[in-house]
C-alpha cells in the first residue's frame, strides 16, 4: 500500500478553499458523530435501503433476515444497528460521503484529499471542482450497491468520503500522471510519478476487492470512485486559464499529452518558488 506524504503543486495555483472547506466539513460532522453517535446510523447509506426505497428504522437480525446463511450459520447472534432516517433515504448517498467510522478512517481520508484535491481544484476550477467531488461520490455509492444486493452486505450501512476521494485520485493520474508524489511504500520513503504511486494504490484496490470478502472496506466503491473520476475529468476538461498557465510551466498540456513526457518545470519571472511541493 501506497501512503502519500505530498505532491507537487503549480506555482501561482488557486488557493483551495472548496479542498478546505470539504475537509473542515468532515472534521466538523465526525466530531457531532463523536457526540451522537445515532448519526453515524441517521445518515449512512444503505444497500438495501436505496434498492427499495424503504427506511429501516430496527436494527437487523441477520439470522432471522438470513435463515441458513453461510455454512456454520456465521449470522447466528449478528445484529446490524440502525436508526430512522429523517430524510430520503436516497439522500444518504450524499450524506454518506461525510461521515466516518474512526478517527483512523477520517484521518487517512482526509491526508489524501489534502495532498491531491488542491491540484484538481486548481485544473477543475472551485465549482466545478465540487460537482466533481459530489459526482465521484455518487458513482462509487452505485458501484457498492452493485456488489452489495445480496444479504448480508446489503443491510450493512456505507459511509466515508473515500469514494469521492478516489474519484480525485482518478482526475489525478489523468490531469498529472508525471507529477512528483512523495510517500511511504513498504515501509520505504520513495519519490515516485503519480501514475505509478496511484496506480500501485488502484492495484492494491482490486487485489483487495477479491480477496478481502467481509473486511469492512468497501473497496469497489474505491474503484467505482476511481473510474468514475478518471472518466468525470474527460469528460468535464478543465479551466482554460489553468491549461495554459500549466502548459507554460511544464511544457505540455495536462492530460493525455502529458503522460508522454514533460519538463520538470520552469519558473518565469511571475512565479516563484515559494507556492511549489508540500
Amino acid at each position: 500500500m501506497f501512503l502519500p506524504l505530498k505532491d507537487e503543486n503549480r506555482p501561482g495555483a488557486l488557493v483551495p478553499v472548496v479542498t478546505w472547506s470539504l475537509i473542515a466539513a468532515n472534521v466538523f460532522i465526525f466530531i457531532l458523530q463523536v457526540q451522537n453517535p445515532e448519526i453515524t446510523y441517521k445518515f449512512s447509506m444503505v444497500p438495501h435501503e436505496i434498492i427499495t426505497g424503504t427506511d429501516i428504522t430496527q436494527p437487523v437480525d441477520l439470522a432471522r433476515l438470513t435463515p441458513g446463511f453461510g455454512p456454520l450459520g456465521e449470522t447466528q447472534g449478528i445484529i446490524i444497528p440502525h436508526a430512522p432516517t429523517p430524510i430520503s433515504v436516497y439522500i444518504t448517498l450524499f450524506t454518506s460521503m461525510f461521515l466516518h467510522g474512526s478517527l483512523l478512517h477520517l484521518l487517512g481520508n482526509m491526508l489524501f484529499l489534502w495532498i491531491f484535491g488542491d491540484n484538481l481544484e486548481d485544473a477543475l476550477g472551485r465549482i466545478r471542482y465540487l460537482i466533481f467531488y459530489i459526482l465521484s461520490g455518487l458513482i462509487a455509492d452505485v458501484a457498492h450497491i452493485l456488489v452489495s444486493l445480496e444479504p448480508p452486505a446489503r443491510y450493512i450501512p456505507t459511509l466515508g468520503a473515500s469514494g469521492a476521494i478516489s474519484g480525485v485520485l482518478g482526475g489525478y493520474i489523468y490531469l498529472f500522471p508525471r507529477s512528483q508524489v512523495t510517500g511511504i511504500l513498504f515501509r520505504i520513503l520513495v519519490t515516485l510519478p503519480a501514475a505509478y504511486a496511484l496506480g500501485i494504490w488502484f492495484v492494491f484496490q482490486l487485489i483487495m476487492a477479491i480477496f478481502d470478502q467481509g473486511g469492512g472496506v468497501a473497496y469497489m466503491a474505491h474503484i467505482g470512485g476511481f473510474v468514475g473520476g478518471l472518466l468525470l475529468v474527460i469528460l468535464m476538461g478543465v479551466r482554460q486559464d489553468f491549461m495554459g498557465t500549466y502548459s507554460a510551466f511544464y511544457g505540455v498540456t495536462p492530460g493525455r499529452r502529458s503522460w508522454s513526457g514533460r519538463l520538470p518545470g520552469h519558473f518565469p519571472n511571475r512565479y516563484s518558488r515559494s507556492g511549489f511541493g508540500r
